[in-house]
């Protein structure tokens, strides 16, 4: 199987060279390039608004909730209280994603 594993690291797109001594496949992997670190910058920031878009649709969802227990009967009051507090929530959580988004931008920059 040695040799069929190492043909397949050779023939994708990785850019990596592995070493078989026969009983383990050792790959180097490069020091990233610069390009690439930004390139991985690019990608969380991607992978960031997704979540932010996830944290955005669970508030959404949940005031749509709120609205129809307020035609169920809730009273206003509560659906506005309601609401505040998911606002803070959704404040905290995309603050949250802000504060790990600028550390791992800084982590990949770091060379």
């Amino acid at each position: 199987m040695f040799r069929i594993i190492e043909k397949a690291i050779i023939d994708s797109d990785l850019g990596i060279m592995p070493e078989n001594n026969g009983e383990m496949i050792r790959i180097g992997i490069p020091p990233l390039t610069e390009e690439r670190r930004k390139q991985l910058s690019k990608q969380c920031k991607a992978e960031g608004e997704t979540a932010k878009v996830s944290v955005r649709n669970a508030r959404r969802d949940a005031i749509d909730a709120l609205k129809k227990a307020v035609k169920e009967g809730l009273a206003e009051d509560a659906q506005k209280g309601g609401e505040e507090k998911l606002q803070k929530v959704h404040d905290k959580y995309i603050k949250q994603i802000d504060d790990m988004l600028a550390a791992k931008e800084k982590e990949i920059m770091t060379v």
